[in-house]
């Protein structure tokens, strides 16, 4: 069985209770990792993907 794990941020402007600078409202990122439930332990698929943020901009870049 292959379960997903998705914790995730987002900053929205629906959050009427919650103050935010306004040039964060709108955006989020989630931090995915698919993992093989197996008999022994789990094998977590997506451990090559890079999370770490320097990781992240090498590839996508910086706004």
């Amino acid at each position: 069985m292959v379960i997903t794990v998705e914790p995730g941020l987002y900053f929205g402007a629906w959050r009427p209770d919650v103050e935010i600078d306004q040039r964060w409202a709108g955006i989020g990122i989630r931090i995915e990792d698919d993992v093989l439930i197996t008999d022994a332990e789990p094998d977590v698929l997506s451990s090559f993907c890079p999370k770490n943020p320097d990781e992240l901009e090498a590839i996508i870049g910086t706004g």
